[in-house]
């Protein structure tokens, strides 16, 4: 089968690679770039483990085949840090118990971090129904609601991205 050439930029960072069209995204980000932190649970867009970030908006990457991303900013759980600094959302998830086995939280960040870009100050009904293409196997919902709402009021409203288009914590 014949290669495809793609342009991603991947967490502030251009790759160019020539990928097979039936190459899914998420295999693209792991496999290619060893960004393991998006995960793979079912591979039929039900679970959201496999959720990113392209073009300002979140993703099934296990749905989206990387030929689609030609030409996209996409941000994954590895490029919410800004070093060794967590994003306001990966300290709510951790001071808040908003993981157990951790397979399902990259997804739920990813998403969560969306959410509050699009609705600074949700309620609790409105983050329950925000997340609901991301299944948790572990938790009961209950510290991941908790832990957003926490990374809402800690954000105080502002979505926090650094020059290269990436997420970035930044103190107020």
């Amino acid at each position: 089968m014949a290669k495809i050439p793609i342009q991603v930029t991947v967490n502030g960072q251009s790759h160019q690679a020539e990928v097979e069209p039936r190459m899914l995204l998420v295999h693209f980000l792991r496999e290619e770039l060893g960004l393991t932190g998006t995960k793979i649970g079912c591979d039929t867009s039900q679970c959201g483990a496999c959720v990113v970030s392209m073009n300002g908006s979140t993703v099934k990457s296990c749905t989206c085949l990387a030929v689609q991303a030609d030409g996209a900013e996409i941000a994954t759980i590895e490029g919410l840090a800004n070093g060794s600094e967590l994003h306001p959302m990966q300290e709510a998830f951790w001071d808040n118990h908003g993981l157990q086995c951790g397979y399902c939280t990259a997804g739920m960040i990813m998403t969560a971090v969306e959410m509050l870009e699009r609705n600074p100050h949700p309620s609790s009904d409105e983050v329950r129904a925000g997340l609901e293409g991301n299944l948790c196997r572990c938790t009961g919902y209950q510290n991941i609601v908790k832990s957003i709402l926490a990374a809402a009021e800690k954000m105080d409203g502002h979505a926090h991205h650094d020059e290269t288009g990436g997420h970035a914590h930044h103190d107020h």
